[in-house]
């Protein structure tokens, strides 16, 4: 009896190899798409070029807000930086009219400042639209998750989560 048993323990170690060896693959192939997807993101901070798509808002005093996918967004490039994000919160000097409704400018970022953390990257700039100044700050993990605040002269600041990813082919002619 013990002979049997043990030769049913060593068939079952030999049946059980197979699916320990898999279950490691499964990890490691796991760890090789957060490498390589850490890699894109450096390429990205490093180029100083990407597209910052917000996903939530969360105004200043608010509750978080779902925005639709790809509507709502901040082209970031080093000789221009292109947004159009919603606004949800107080404004200080609007002019008449409220403008366009939205955070929506078009500028130069300046004075560029970037910061390598443990967990992600910490971007610091200011772009200078046509009646606002815009300070932007990034954080940008790993993953590809990112969250943008937005603090301005003339609006309360405003927080937006979402992702970073390459710009679109059509993106990098304009």
């Amino acid at each position: 009896m013990k002979t049997k048993l043990f030769i049913f323990l060593i068939v079952l170690s030999f049946l059980g190899y197979p699916l320990l060896a898999q279950e490691k693959s499964k990890k490691e192939l796991k760890k090789e798409r957060e490498l390589q997807k850490q890699k894109e993101i450096k390429a990205l901070i490093d180029s100083k070029n990407f597209v910052f798509e917000a996903q939530k808002v969360m105004p200043q005093g608010g509750r978080l807000l779902n925005l639709d996918y790809n509507t709502y967004f901040l082209k970031f490039n080093e000789t221009k930086t292109t947004c159009d994000l919603p606004f949800f919160g107080r404004g200080f000097n609007i002019p008449y009219g409220g403008g366009e409704g939205g955070i929506k400018f078009e500028g130069i970022p300046e004075d560029i400042r970037i910061e390598k953390n443990k967990k992600s990257y910490n971007i610091k700039t200011t772009v200078k639209g046509k009646e606002d100044v815009y300070n932007l700050f990034f954080t940008v993990f790993f993953n590809g998750g990112a969250t943008l605040s937005v603090n301005s002269n003339n609006r309360a600041s405003i927080s937006y989560d979402g992702e970073i990813e390459a710009p679109k082919p059509e993106e990098l002619k304009k």
